[in-house]
């Protein structure tokens, strides 16, 4: 799994996991700021455009980074945020690892699994799969995402970059996640944060999270729908970590 990486060396590190279908550049908005204070970790999730390996699960995914942060900063660092495929796989780090870090920012995390949508996936992406290389396609499904213009670019060159295989994997595991019994043992100082327009799914498997985490805050973004708040509101996103840190000191 590669990293990218910025920021002062130093051990308050900040890891961020992007969504599924984006990259590290989810989250370069944030990380211009935070370097500054802190380092800053960025990994580009299995399967996705500039990894290293094709996507086997969201368990793999986690106990890999697990691994990263045992072999590079001993088994623990201050914070990990994580959108939707991003934040499934935040939610299985806190279930295999209790301690893993001292705080979290879950964004848009389904764990309610769809046994139908997840037998729609192949017969959905597979007929429509080409047009990911038309520019004019990835327009339409950017826009449709709402993300600001200054990510298109990168948005297209990455989409492009994924395999069928490695796309409809994603997108099976993350409609298929469910909390684990072992998220309740969780450490951690978590954020659950949800967007208003978001599906009904979405904000009860906020709900969900907010009941199985013991330290855990459930927020509810007004106007925002998926993936905005960290994709578009990087300011206040920022706001959110210092806050965080400065109210548990």
């Amino acid at each position: 799994m590669k990293m990218i990486e910025s920021g002062k060396q130093n051990r308050d590190v900040i890891m961020l996991l992007h969504g599924g279908g984006l990259s590290w550049w989810n989250y370069r908005k944030e990380a211009e700021i935070l370097s500054h204070r802190f380092h800053v970790v960025m990994p580009i999730l299995d399967g996705h455009g500039g990894s290293d390996d094709d996507f086997s699960s969201i368990e793999d995914n986690a106990a890999r980074l697990i691994y990263y942060i045992d072999t590079v900063f001993n088994g623990h660092v201050l914070l990990i945020g994580g959108l939707s495929l991003g934040g499934q796989i935040l939610t299985e780090m806190l279930s295999q690892r209790a301690d893993i870090c001292r705080y979290a920012i879950i964004e848009s995390a389904s764990v309610m699994p769809s046994k139908m949508t997840k037998a729609l996936v192949t017969p959905s992406i597979s007929p429509s799969y080409g047009l990911i290389r038309r520019k004019w396609f990835a327009r339409l499904q950017f826009n449709y995402l709402g993300m600001d213009e200054s990510y298109f670019d990168d948005y297209y060159r990455d989409s492009v970059r994924i395999s069928k295989d490695n796309m409809i994997a994603f997108l099976k595991a993350s409609v298929d996640y469910a909390v684990k019994p072992q998220l309740s043992a969780c450490l951690s100082r978590v954020h659950i944060i949800v967007g208003e327009r978001e599906t009904r799914q979405m904000l009860e498997s906020g709900k969900l999270l907010n009941d199985r985490l013991p330290n855990s805050q459930l927020e509810i973004k007004p106007g925002l729908k998926h993936g905005e708040y960290s994709l578009n509101k990087p300011l206040e996103y920022v706001r959110e970590i210092i806050d965080m840190l400065k109210e548990h000191k």
